[in-house]
């Protein structure tokens, strides 16, 4: 059975939450296998990446901004101008993720994290689906 995640982001910014994902794992009696997490939204993303500095993923949350701003030329802004932009963000990067894992233990290298890229300005309540694959 799926859990759900429920993450409060404070806008646009990335989200730590692999302490999170590590508490399902540690929740569940699998040993092994693979963590499968589905975000349920068109305007966030996942990514694994660096957590040993931070400005990395403000460097990609700049990188993203400049790669789809929202004085763009987009048909979309029903729901205001940071909306079209916070899609193409999404598009660039994931919604879904699979991570090994083993002994209860994500398989995460040593400055890897999981990130929940908020893509919007305002904060959002966000859910990520996460479901757990035991090793056969």
């Amino acid at each position: 059975m799926p859990t759900i995640l429920t993450v409060e982001t404070p806008g646009r910014k990335a989200v730590d939450v692999t302490e999170d994902v590590k508490a399902v794992i540690a929740a569940r009696p699998a040993a092994s296998g693979i963590v499968h997490l589905f975000i349920q939204h068109t305007s966030a993303s996942l990514t694994v990446q660096e957590n040993a500095d931070p400005d990395v993923m403000r460097d990609l949350v700049d990188w993203l901004d400049r790669t789809a701003p929202e004085d763009g030329p987009y048909r979309h802004d029903a729901e205001g101008p940071d909306d079209m932009p916070a899609h193409l963000k999404a598009a660039m990067t994931a919604t879904s993720l699979s991570i090994p894992f083993a002994d209860g233990r994500l398989l995460l290298g040593t400055w890897q994290g999981i990130y929940l890229l908020e893509h919007r300005r305002a904060p959002h309540r966000r859910r990520i689906v996460v479901t757990l694959i035991e090793e056969l």
